[in-house]
């Protein structure tokens, strides 16, 4: 079992940063590929970063490429998502996630545990 913990949200207006960050205990965190995901009102969950057991490869939604940086420290057992020129369209909650994973790879599914999420309110 690997529980997760995000904190960092809040409410910030347009142009503003955010960092969020991802805790997790109980399973090994390196043996787990991770992700950011979102979740807004009258839309489905998207993922928003991914990132690899260590960090050498990322993926990112084409929505937040260039402002969004998804980065880990299997060391701490954290994930951070920093996320710079926020705009009102990145209001969602966030959800880190963890998928064990044996290849360097990157995943947009089949992830095995969830956070209870931190809610992005991004004003204009």
């Amino acid at each position: 079992q690997v529980r997760l913990v995000e904190s960092g949200g809040g409410l910030v207006q347009a142009g503003d940063s955010l960092r969020l960050s991802c805790a997790a205990s109980g399973r090994t965190f390196e043996n787990y590929a991770m992700g950011w995901f979102r979740l807004a009102p009258g839309t489905e969950r998207e993922f928003v970063a991914l990132i690899s057991w260590n960090g050498n490869n990322t993926n990112y939604a084409r929505s937040v490429k260039g402002r969004f940086i998804i980065s880990r420290d299997n060391a701490k057992n954290t994930m951070w998502l920093q996320m710079n020129s926020l705009k009102s369209e990145d209001t969602a909650r966030y959800y880190c996630a963890a998928r064990y994973s044996y290849y360097d790879g990157t995943y947009s599914t089949g992830y095995d545990y969830w956070g209870q999420g931190t809610q992005v309110t991004v004003s204009s």
